[in-house]
């Protein structure tokens, strides 16, 4: 036998007749599927260790990302984009009144975000909405205010960071009533990756750091009961 190699002979009798197998082989087949194995796994931990951190949610127990928004509230420091409750053509559901806009049960889902938004405080907030139905239905049954309607709120893509610091008033939060798309167009600006938000999703980013706004985290619409500010 060679130094340094242990090799086993298996003697199988199939059929009257004898075959011998050299498992040694096996061996290496088994060696190189674990280092294969091996090899997959590191990759695949460096590439979740290396990619881009997932959006914070800021509900269910997050403590420190509610007290970071509540104090970034109370400091006048915060960007909000929120997106329409729930639009009508897009459900089975009844109509508010026009199906352009929500549906008769969203219209409950915009008065409690605006209840939330009310015990964040509003004394210190300026409001904006997107021009389409959904939206400045939306913004009225939250805050029982609309404004005039700004495109910018609806052709988003390219512009709407730069758009949002232009209206942003120091010491003034600015509430964005808005769409999906739009939040998502946020996320692209700030080297985030895209998240799916739903019907009253809002999206919080700080400006404490006018010169480099940064992603807080988000609350979907339901998850406002669990949010923990102590």
């Amino acid at each position: 036998m060679p130094s340094g190699r242990l090799d086993v002979e298996l003697r199988l009798s199939l059929f009257g007749q004898t075959r011998s197998i050299d498992t040694s082989r096996f061996a290496r087949y088994r060696n190189t599927a674990v280092v294969l194995a091996s090899a997959l796994l590191v990759s695949a931990l460096s590439l979740w260790l290396l990619g881009p951190a997932t959006l914070p949610d800021l509900a269910h127990g997050n403590v420190a990302g509610a007290r970071a928004l509540a104090d970034g509230w109370a400091k006048g420091e915060m960007i909000v984009l929120v997106r329409h409750v729930e639009r009508c053509d897009h459900s089975k559901a009844a109509c508010l009144n026009d199906r352009e806009g929500i549906t008769d049960r969203a219209r409950a889902v915009a008065v409690g975000l605006g209840a939330r938004f009310e015990q964040l405080g509003l004394d210190h907030a300026d409001l904006y909405n997107s021009p389409l139905t959904r939206t400045a239905q939306t913004a009225g049954y939250m805050f029982n205010k609309v404004s005039a309607g700004d495109d910018w709120l609806v052709n988003c893509r390219h512009d709407l960071l730069r758009n949002a610091l232009a209206h942003k008033v120091p010491g003034r939060n600015l509430i964005l009533v808005t769409h999906s798309e739009c939040m998502q167009a946020m996320e692209t600006a700030l080297k985030q990756p895209t998240s799916t938000f739903g019907y009253g999703a809002s999206l919080f980013v700080s400006t404490a750091q006018p010169q480099a706004p940064r992603l807080l985290g988000f609350i979907e619409a339901s998850d406002w009961r669990s949010v923990t500010f102590k």
